[in-house]
């Protein structure tokens, strides 16, 4: 009814949704936001600056700052793709997997849509998925690269040791 807990459902259909529309490579699956989008994105995003604490209460302060660089670089994408992935990369380092990824955007979304009230349209939110779909793809692309960096600095014999000792 309004309780955090029954928003989690709809939190997760939302992902799951933004889940299967990249693995079906559906719009906007690993492709930046067209003008149109990030237009949208922009303006609603100056909205949701105004009201930020409501909206740090749900979405952790350091993804809300990722949120605010890539909205800035959304006119500059070699900046914006070179942001999402090192903090892939730096995900790596600190275990933090990508099958969790596509979870964020639908948080935000979920959470910056009642601040914006009648200005959240249809193609405000296809305009946040194709944004946050984008981004993960290149943090997934960020993440694959440091664990092939990671395996191509241990030698093999090292690598033999590290899965024995799991054993």
């Amino acid at each position: 009814m309004g309780c955090a807990i029954s928003g989690l459902a709809e939190s997760a259909g939302l992902a799951e949704k933004i889940v299967r529309d990249h693995d079906a490579g559906g719009r906007g699956g690993g492709q930046h936001p067209n003008q149109d989008q990030i237009d949208m994105i922009k303006e609603s995003w100056k909205v949701i600056r105004d009201d930020i604490a409501k909206v740090g209460i749900i979405v952790f302060v350091s993804v809300m700052s990722f949120i605010e660089k890539s909205v800035a670089r959304l006119d500059q994408l070699e900046r914006l793709e070179a942001l999402a992935v090192e903090l892939g990369k730096s995900h790596y380092h600190y275990s933090a997997p990508p099958k969790y990824y596509d979870y964020v955007g639908a948080e935000f979304i979920s959470a910056v849509q009642p601040i914006l009230k009648d200005r959240w349209t249809a193609e405000l939110e296809e305009a946040w998925k194709t944004l946050f779909q984008y981004v993960t793809c290149l943090m997934k692309q960020g993440y694959k690269e440091a664990d092939r960096q990671n395996h191509a600095a241990v030698s093999p014999k090292e690598r033999a040791d590290k899965r024995n000792t799991a054993l």
